[in-house]
């Protein structure tokens, strides 16, 4: 992504998707114009740090974890209350929505409820917060369900660009 970003229009408003290591913001922070994963106490307040360094404010989707898949990452009902409530502590940072990914699987019923699981929290949490205007789900392969559950942002990647090499 620095790579690209060097390499491409400046004009680009750039996304971090997928899991971010704490070790890696000091590299995006100058650019990144939304993270879509943050998902512990301890990358949004290196994200506040380095969005600070560079003098802006960093939007973030807080991912939480929907799925019943351990290998997807993701806070807890209870962790992102908490990760929401301590965001008003931080300068630097802004949450701007919740993201969730839904199990991997066939059995539409799973994903449609994992989905509407994020809605409602994401209409519990926007009392919590003027900024959450985004509820990030559904791709390449549930989109069509994430939008009939009110999703405001998808990830369709590989629909649009093919599969990864």
């Amino acid at each position: 992504m620095v790579t690209k970003s060097e390499e491409l229009p400046s004009d680009i408003q750039w996304h971090m998707i997928g899991h971010l290591q704490t070790n890696k913001v000091k590299f995006i922070a100058p650019f990144v114009s939304l993270i879509h994963g943050v998902d512990s106490f301890k990358l949004i307040k290196e994200i506040d740090k380095r969005a600070a360094q560079n003098n802006r404010i960093i939007d973030c989707l807080l991912q939480i974890r929907i799925a019943k898949e351990e290998t997807k990452f993701g806070l807890s009902y209870i962790e992102a209350i908490k990760v929401l409530e301590s965001s008003k502590d931080y300068k630097n940072v802004r949450v701007t929505g919740l993201m969730g990914m839904a199990t991997n699987t066939r059995d539409e019923s799973i994903v449609r409820n994992e989905f509407a699981g994020l809605k409602e929290l994401f209409l519990k949490f926007q009392s919590v917060s003027e900024h959450l205007q985004i509820i990030s789900m559904g791709m390449s392969t549930d989109y069509e369900i994430a939008i009939e559950q009110g999703s405001t942002m998808l990830r369709v990647g590989s629909a649009i660009f093919g599969e990864r090499n």
